[in-house]
């Protein structure tokens, strides 16, 4: 089962060319500008340097079943599950949790994040541009020009990616609605198209919510059974057979096919332009590190057991590669469109989903501690919103849920700097509103901004060149 979830079959010369939209196709322009020129726009160079991973909970995790349980609270907020005590004394979380709470000493809690929307739309676009107001004109189920930058796109202006990489990617796949709509606030925006953060496909299309292949329908849908295989791919960057290094002077039939892809995706790019950056496209294939980072399928067995042998684990597996070749920052976004949205079955949902998430990402802090790389390598997690403070029962489902909620969610960060077993901010006695130490988007988006070592003073243009500020406020105090 293992080999079939992970196996990257070996691809002729067609087959590869193929591989272009999950990886090659999907550099923007700006990308391969970047890595042709060695652009290193706003890093401080006396600073080391730093990563960032990114985990996103699509549909919202609630902090009642989480990392803010309210245990003496009413049967209609506490829910069923229990806290248990974590290494770190006084802090509890849930019992689902049972990998993180013996690792509490590498993580702490932000339990205070807040913004006014309860919209998937708008609480996706606001988490991940960093951006509390809205941009005139959001749709909420398409990007549209006018949407503030991603974090990934604002950070990718900055820095400089290793080789023909990009600074910055998100995997496996965007954020979509049920259907499989593209949420706002993953791209560029404002920035303009060429800025879009690169885009690793690599989970299959299956239509379950959580760790495929172990994945499940809620109870107002049909049953489900999950039946695509692989559930993760991600890019073969190896050579065609026949193709070797010396002989990639010979290339003109791999770089036709590429560009011809490029411009299935950007309406805007030009044979010439494409022209201009052929040598980045092709450090792709030719970098040893780079295509050593995307083989899964020879990582130490053991290893894939700890991350676990489904699309969680994979996802996190793949992100803590990319941070090892140098990138900068990394999203991955942990299921598919609304996974984390229990409107109903939340407890049972859970159970699905919890053990998967624990498991990941406890692998992912002790890979990248063993890997040297978690005091460079900021990890935080977070969804769009959190979830109402009371439980309710909606007629559609056959079990009780929770619904947006975006006055308070629980955000977890580890590595970078950041400072074992704290807990900043808190929420009142039903976890509904912060009562201490109250942070926003804007704060979030500054702590990654300057874990990344972007200066304070830094901007990004649109492509009229009018600059815009890349901080709007100070990072999370407390966490170093």
């Amino acid at each position: 089962m293992a080999s079939r979830q992970f196996a990257i079959p070996n691809l002729n010369r067609r087959q590869l060319l193929r591989v272009g939209s999950i990886g090659l196709a999907n550099l923007s322009l700006a990308d391969l500008q970047r890595c042709q020129a060695g652009a290193n726009i706003g890093v401080n160079d006396d600073r080391p340097i730093r990563s960032v991973i990114y985990v996103f909970l699509s549909g919202g995790l609630s902090q009642h079943e989480s990392f803010d349980m309210k245990p003496h609270a009413p049967d209609a907020v506490r829910g069923e599950f229990a806290p248990i005590a974590t290494k770190t004394p006084g802090l509890h979380i849930c019992e689902h949790l049972p990998q993180l709470a013996q690792r509490s000493e590498r993580w702490s809690l932000v339990r205070s994040l807040t913004h006014q929307s309860n919209d998937h739309g708008e609480g996706i676009h606001i988490m991940n541009t960093g951006r509390s107001e809205l941009p005139p004109g959001l749709n909420r189920n398409k990007p549209q020009p006018t949407d503030f930058p991603s974090m990934l796109s604002v950070a990718g202006s900055q820095l400089r990616g290793p080789g023909g990489l990009p600074a910055t990617a998100v995997l496996p796949r965007l954020v979509a609605n049920v259907n499989r709509l593209e949420r706002p606030g993953q791209r560029a925006g404002l920035m303009g198209s060429a800025h879009d953060p690169w885009l690793i496909k690599a989970a299959s299309e299956c239509d379950g919510y959580g760790a495929c292949p172990d994945c499940f329908h809620f109870s107002n849908k049909p049953a489900f059974k999950h039946s695509i295989d692989p559930v993760f791919q991600s890019p073969n960057l190896q050579l065609p057979e026949g193709l070797s290094l010396n002989r990639l002077d010979r290339r003109a039939d791999l770089l036709a096919e590429v560009e011809r892809q490029r411009r299935d995706i950007d309406q805007q790019a030009t044979v010439a332009s494409l022209d201009r950056n052929r040598t980045a496209a092709l450090s792709l294939l030719t970098s040893g590190d780079v295509r050593k980072a995307f083989d899964l399928q020879n990582e130490d067995p053991r290893r894939l057991d700890a991350y676990g042998r489904n699309v969680f684990g994979a996802s996190m597996l793949l992100a803590r590669r990319m941070v090892g070749v140098g990138v900068r920052l990394v999203q991955v976004n942990l299921g598919r469109g609304s996974t984390w949205d229990q409107h109903g079955d939340v407890f049972p949902a859970l159970r699905k989903l919890l053990p998967p998430f624990d498991q990941s990402l406890s692998a992912l802090l002790d890979d990248l501690a063993d890997h040297g790389l978690l005091k460079s390598t900021l990890v935080v997690v977070a969804g769009e919103f959190g979830r109402t403070p009371k439980i309710s029962k909606l007629k559609v489902y056959k079990l009780p849920g929770r619904d947006h909620w975006g006055a308070a969610q629980s955000i977890l960060l580890a590595g970078g700097g950041v400072q074992g077993g704290r807990t900043i901010g808190a929420t009142d006695d039903i976890g509904a509103y912060p009562v201490r130490d109250p942070q926003t988007p804007e704060k979030l988006a500054a702590t990654v901004y300057s874990t990344l070592g972007i200066p304070k003073d830094a901007h990004w243009q649109d492509p009229t060149s009018r600059p815009y500020p890349v901080y709007h406020d100070s990072p999370i105090a407390g966490l170093t």
